[in-house]
């Protein structure tokens, strides 16, 4: 692996004296020691688990080589894992990064409650050939475990109920209420994360290693590389890659360049969705933090701010080096960029490792605690919430639209915002039409601020090109960085950083009724329901935090409902 930063001139007086002052103040050796001091003195010694355990996990590759033996001599056809934030993403960029290995099961990822999103995973698999892993640290987070119940349900189907339980394995934390679960239903295998290892800090744990494992990749090879980011994490500052970056992302958010856009070859694309989550969840908080941007074609120059840090984590012979000039251009314009170049792709552990320790970094140069993610779980009392009240009522409390209507095709809509700001665009529009109300609540972006797109829709490739293609029209037109999130997986993301840091988010959510439906096991609620609920939680949440939110809701034909969308912000954008 090999790294390079360029730092403008308005930033490397700042950024030396950072280095200066960890150099000076031994801060790389206190890293080491999780001197907690480093940071806030809230406990952060108390999460810094993962900076030894790659060593650790050295030491237990027979246990991994028994697992890969045993699950290569089963025959599994398919696994998937139930997961959501960090016990997912990490497995997720294992499986598009490396594919398929010869004689191992396929490796596909279900974190989603969408019913048309779980029922494709289903049924895009034959169960009786299928491992299923539950990924929970906790064992209480919602979507793991109604999806491990609806998975449950239908192996049982399957392969009836004295074969289920082999079948499925759990990846949780010593105590939890998953290990009670896997026990009780006889799961194969239960394999435990460290409890001193926070989800986003989880990917060189179990919770990526067993993942890994399962997937037929070399494990002693992985964790070399990973070894290899380690031992450089250990070296005095001029020489540490992983520090060098926290200094400069923290130095560049206290001045305001606080969005890092991640670019990368299209073989190893799946990093910058980790990277959004273990950024935004522990840099988001206290009204400060860096908002990460991933999935943003790169564009020239003069479409973008002064608020950015651009990173290009570049594959050596990648067969798309069409991105390197354009990433040149951007630092002769003047722009912050990170380079760094793996030789292959199992450097990608490197990688976790090394952006691990520039986050907490970071973290200091902010001055918060970079292990907490104090706002994610507001969203989750609010669902929760709302799923009681169902179960009571039999329906979810019902919210008025501001504004109902079809637009110029016939597609219906119906458009939700606080009574203030949905005063706000309503005064700002000259007709109360799609239309002119999207161009009211896009005109509230300025300098600095940023556009997310909130999907609470099936995570499926369509939908993810419609929106990508009005998401750079707004990006172009309006020079804001602008991001894309898929509920409800962002809110285990992302979620932390548009709820706790920077009020410059303006936010569009989108929603949908359901084509179809499909209740679960033991419970009085259905996968919609809870989708719905979530993504009411979440702008409630947004709302109380003085965000500037719009939710859109669109009928049952989401493709028609997007792409009508679509138009619209086209023709406010105009």
């Amino acid at each position: 692996m090999s790294f390079r930063f360029a730092v403008p001139t308005e930033l490397r007086g700042a950024v030396d004296a950072a280095a200066a002052d960890w150099h000076a103040n031994n801060k790389v050796e206190r890293f080491w020691q999780k001197d907690p001091s480093l940071w806030t003195r809230d406990g952060e010694e108390q999460w810094m688990g993962w900076i030894d355990i790659v060593e650790r996990q050295q030491k237990d590759l027979a246990s991994f080589a028994e697992l890969g033996g045993e699950i290569k001599s089963a025959d599994f056809k398919s696994v998937l894992l139930l997961g959501m934030g960090g016990s997912s993403l990490c497995p997720e960029v294992l499986a598009k990064t490396f594919g398929p290995q010869p004689g191992f099961p396929q490796l596909g990822i279900v974190d989603s409650t969408d019913p048309a999103e779980v029922m494709a995973a289903c049924n895009g698999v034959d169960l009786a050939e299928t491992l299923v892993i539950v990924a929970s640290k906790s064992g209480s987070t919602l979507e793991p475990n109604i999806l491990k119940q609806f998975f449950f349900d239908q192996m049982r189907r399957a392969v009836g109920a004295d074969e289920t339980g082999a079948h499925f394995m759990a990846i949780t934390d010593p105590g939890s209420k998953m290990e009670q679960v896997a026990k009780s239903d006889n799961f194969r295998g239960i394999y435990y994360g460290d409890p001193e290892i926070g989800g986003r800090y989880s990917a060189l744990s179990n919770f990526g290693v067993v993942a890994a494992t399962v997937a037929g990749l070399n494990i002693e090879k992985l964790l070399a590389e990973a070894a290899k980011a380690v031992a450089a994490a250990k070296l005095p500052v001029a020489d540490n890659p992983g520090v060098q970056l926290g200094l400069l992302l923290g130095t560049a958010a206290n001045a305001r360049r606080d969005k890092i856009t991640i670019f990368t070859s299209p073989e190893i694309a799946d990093l910058g969705a980790w990277l959004e989550q273990l950024i935004a969840e522990s840099t988001g908080k206290q009204g400060k933090g860096i908002t990460p941007v991933d999935r943003e074609a790169i564009g020239a120059p003069g479409v973008y701010g002064n608020d950015r840090v651009f990173a290009y984590v570049r594959l050596k012979d990648t067969a798309d080096a069409s991105q390197d000039a354009k990433v040149a251009a951007l630092e002769s314009a003047g722009h912050p960029v990170v380079r760094f170049e793996i030789n292959d792709r199992y450097q990608i552990f490197g990688q976790f490792f090394t952006w691990e320790i520039a986050t907490a970094v970071a973290g200091s140069v902010i001055g918060i605690n970079p292990f907490n993610q104090p706002d994610v779980e507001a969203a989750k009392v609010e669902t929760r919430a709302l799923t009681s009240e169902y179960e009571k009522t039999g329906k979810l409390p019902e919210r008025t639209p501001f504004l109902t209507g079809k637009d110029d095709h016939g597609t219906a809509f119906a458009l939700y915002a606080t009574d203030a700001y949905a005063a706000k665009l309503k005064e700002a529009a000259p007709s109360q039409t799609l239309k002119e109300i999207l161009r009211a609540h896009l005109d509230q972006l300025g300098a600095g601020d940023y556009f997310a797109t909130l999907a609470f829709l099936p995570m499926f490739e369509e939908n993810e090109a419609e929106i990508q293609n009005f998401r750079h029209k707004v990006r172009d037109q309006k020079r804001v960085a602008t991001c894309l999130g898929f509920g409800p997986r962002f809110l285990h993301s992302t979620g932390q950083d548009y709820k706790g840091g920077p009020n410059t988010g303006v936010f569009l959510q989108i929603t949908a009724a359901h084509a179809d439906d499909m209740n679960i096991p033991g419970q009085k609620y259905s996968f919609g329901v809870v989708i719905d609920a979530q993504a009411a939680g979440d702008l409630a949440v947004l709302e109380s935090r003085g965000r500037r939110a719009l939710r859109v809701h669109l009928g049952a034909d989401v493709a028609a409902g997007l792409k009508a969308l679509g138009t619209a912000i086209s023709e406010a954008l105009a």
